[in-house]
């Protein structure tokens, strides 16, 4: 076996050896004017793009509409498959903990 004494470790290995186990601050902070809790519809859809097929995100806000793309998959199932679990997700932070 090849001596591996020449990887680096990357820099999110040792963090929780750094901080003695206390708690991470969070890696994104939201912009003060940002509407992410105005949302109030989330859509995913999948459109064929150069032979491939793209996920889009649609979400609805009072003040409008913000479209993006995700991602592009090679076949329409794995594209249609990806929509629902990001749809889903998306939904869960619009309305919140269904038990909470």
């Amino acid at each position: 076996m090849a001596d591996r004494s020449d990887i680096q470790a990357h820099s999110d290995d040792n963090e929780d050896d750094q901080d003695n186990g206390a708690p991470r601050p969070p890696r994104t902070r939201r912009r003060q004017d940002s509407t992410a809790d105005d949302a109030l519809a989330v859509e995913t859809v999948v459109v064929p793009e150069r032979g491939r097929w793209a996920v889009d995100i649609i979400v609805v806000f009072a003040d409008g509409i913000v479209r993006k793309r995700i991602d592009t998959h090679p076949t329409q199932a794995r594209a249609e498959l990806s929509a629902r679990m990001i749809k889903r997700a998306a939904e869960r932070d619009i309305r919140g903990p269904l038990n909470g």
